[in-house]
């Protein structure tokens, strides 16, 4: 499976976190029992409930809980998520047998939001310890189901763990799931995965097809369930460290020429909001402002002036010093930005003279080209559950490669004044005690972002599902809005 959303999607089934952050983004401790910062904010002190079990018959404890977090930061694990969630623990300290101290490098006041992921979620110390290879293919957890096989790039068989005790806090019950099995298949074709669900050859599909969901509503036998994730919104980030996206008024030019509510409304069918921010609307401290990425042409086109692009080619295409204003925007089938609305950008750049190029390519190629910032336009989201995610999309200390295999967070590139504004922003409100002054800081920070036109903001992510009516209790789980079955049953009678 590639990405971590796929990843995750299926884990929530057989994985849990330490902590629960419900919808109005309090923790509460779901694995974890309590928990204790230190006066100064440096050590975290966590106690498990004692009375849970692994599907390998391992026990919950301390040493758990510093396992996993020594896997996650051990490079060999190839871990590009995870590992920034725990960046800030320098070790992790056994107290008693059920209590564990992470010691940090500095305060970190979304630590709790990270262990709330399903990206960080507790493991069987006995199952890691069997290698990274035989675990990612028979990973142990605490869920309602385990892993019985997984053939890869084919499908995944998942059984009811009949000893299940542990549910999040939002759970109406306790108990074993009422699934006996679920069979995960992989059908990456859009078309081919809505007609097995039509024929019911499938219960349930993700990423439904905009015309599909209208098709599916409309169809008794049917059902669709659609829900916002968390994080950093569907976007294309520019690349400032190259011509033309290293002028802030370029970029602005190109945001304020592309009609994007029109593509939202012709290819998702009014099925998706526009969003204004660059975190999601159902991210904590999210600021929305459409007065800043609302389309203005005569702007654009006064901009592109002001920047010495005034001379037009043959095409119609501006012009300067020979050289012809484009840019060339990546996008592969794995992103959620469609080559549909990337094509009617490409027309309402051309009206003031900007060439877009779109390269497709293959899931890997588009992996290679970004991590060697070969693009001026990239589609890009991030799902957290937190508006600490900002920390990592937009400081500057993530533009090099953070971790193996070249990844960088932080896609823009921006350095300079501006950039630093935005770190100190960003890294106040990560280290302060100050509720208020956390979510100024997170604000402010919008701000800054928005103003330098790093990214152009299209919609929230999104969980897309399309079931069969007979197919009951699937809920989108808190805080990332991923599905999970634990309710679900079948009405077959």
């Amino acid at each position: 499976m590639n990405g971590n959303v796929p990843q995750a999607l299926v884990a929530t089934q057989y994985l849990e976190p330490l902590f629960f952050q419900n919808d109005d983004n309090e923790i509460e401790p779901w694995l974890a029992e309590t928990w204790e910062w230190s006066e100064d904010r440096l050590a975290l002190d966590i106690t498990v409930k004692d009375d849970v079990t692994f599907t390998d018959g391992q026990r919950l404890n301390a040493e758990t809980i510093q396992k996993n977090i020594e896997y996650i930061k051990d490079p060999a694990t190839l871990s590009s998520t995870a590992i920034l969630a725990v960046e800030k623990v320098d070790s992790v300290e056994i107290v008693d047998e059920f209590t564990a101290r992470l010691h940090l490098s500095e305060p970190d006041n979304a630590m709790l939001e990270h262990l709330a992921q399903v990206w960080v979620p507790i493991q069987s110390q006995q199952a890691l310890a069997r290698g990274m290879e035989e675990n990612c293919l028979s990973p142990v957890g605490t869920g309602p189901f385990k892993v019985e096989s997984w053939d890869k790039q084919r499908q995944i068989v998942l059984v009811r763990n009949d000893e299940y005790h542990t549910p999040a806090p939002s759970a109406q019950r306790t108990g074993p799931a009422y699934l006996d099995r679920i069979i995960w298949r992989f059908l990456p074709d859009h078309a081919n995965r809505f007609a097995a669900l039509q024929s019911g050859e499938v219960d349930v599909i993700d990423v439904v097809q905009p015309q599909d969901a209208i098709v599916a509503d409309a169809d008794p036998s049917l059902e669709t369930l659609i829900g916002s994730r968390p994080g950093h919104v569907v976007n294309l980030a520019f690349n400032t460290t190259e011509t033309p996206f290293d002028d802030v008024r370029v970029r602005e030019a190109f945001t304020r020429a592309v009609d994007v509510d029109a593509a939202l409304k012709s290819i998702f069918l009014d099925t998706v909001d526009r969003s204004n921010s660059v975190l999601s609307s159902i991210t904590q401290y999210n600021h929305q402002q459409p007065e800043i990425f609302s389309r203005d042409v005569d702007r654009a086109n006064a901009l592109l002036d002001e920047a010495g692009w005034t001379e037009r080619d043959a095409s119609g295409y501006r012009i300067q010093d020979g050289e012809q204003l484009s840019a060339v925007v990546l996008q592969t089938d794995s992103v959620l930005v469609p080559v549909a609305v990337l094509e009617q950008f490409q027309a309402s750049a051309k009206d003031i003279g900007f060439k877009l190029i779109i390269d497709q390519e293959e899931s890997s190629t588009y992996t290679e080209r970004r991590n060697a910032w070969d693009y001026n336009l990239i589609p890009l989201y991030y799902t957290k559950n937190s508006p600490a995610v900002l920390n990592l999309t937009h400081d500057t200390a993530n533009i090099p490669s953070i971790v193996e295999g070249g990844y960088h967070a932080n896609s823009n590139g921006l350095e300079g004044p501006k950039a630093e504004q935005i770190d100190e922003l960003l890294h106040t409100a990560a280290v302060t005690g100050d509720t208020q002054e956390r979510e100024e800081a997170y604000v402010a920070a919008q701000e800054a972002v928005h103003g330098q036109y790093l990214n152009l903001p299209i919609f929230d992510q999104q969980t897309r599902l399309s079931f069969r009516a007979d197919v009951n209790g699937i809920r989108l789980i808190s805080p990332l809005g991923m599905p999970t079955f634990y309710d679900t049953w079948l009405d077959r009678t």
